[in-house]
Order: structure tokens, then sequence, then C-alpha cells
């Protein structure tokens, strides 16, 4: 069974930054593309991120430029370094394999409010 444990998120202040971290068990890590996905109050959840195994990345337009994804085969981990947030990217992140079905994690509250 696919366990996800997401952690990181907090409150920050506009043009801030966090990184967050996901740590993966239960499945061949390097045989999955990782994503992580938000959602805000009121929102549908939307990938924000994903990176294979060969390290082809893919962003949303609305964190281009601003998001890094990375992931460590080693640790079993993907990671998200978020800079110049904003308010709206304010919501809870997630991450999950795009193309290995699995449950959701807990997730990891992200706010961005001054």
């Amino acid at each position: 069974q696919v366990q996800l444990v997401e952690s990181g998120g907090g409150l920050v202040q506009p043009g801030g930054s966090l990184r967050l971290s996901c740590a993966v068990s239960g499945i061949i890590f390097n045989f999955v593309v990782m994503g992580w996905y938000r959602q805000a109050p009121g929102k549908q959840r939307e990938l924000v991120a994903s990176i294979s195994n060969g390290g082809t990345r893919n962003y949303a337009d609305s964190v281009k430029g601003r998001f890094t994804i990375s992931r460590d085969s080693a640790k079993n981990t993907v990671y998200l370094q978020m800079n110049n947030l904003k308010p709206e990217d304010t919501a809870v992140y997630y991450c999950k394999p795009t193309n290995w079905n699995s449950n959701w994690g807990q997730g990891t509250q992200v706010t961005v409010s001054s």
C-alpha cells in the first residue's frame, strides 16, 4: 500500500519561501512520476508540478519560474521548493504519483498572508 507523508507547510508572508517534502513508501519509487497537487478552499484540486524518474519536470503556468520540484531516489522523497509565494498559493498541498493509483496523504497547509 502506498503511503505518502507531506510536511513543510506553514504560514509565510508574500514573497517568502517554503520547501515541502513528501516521503513515499510502499511503491517502487523509481517507477513512478511524482506530482505535487494543491487544493485551495472552494476550488478543485490541481496539479502544480510533476517530475519523472529521468528528471523531466512540468509545471502549471501559475507557478512556473517560482516553484521547483525535485526528487531524491535514495530517500524516496520528493520536494517542492516554493519561492516568491503569493496569497493565491494558499492551499493544502499534496504529493501523489501521477501514473500510479494511490490514496491521498494528509497534505500540508500552506498559508501566504501578511
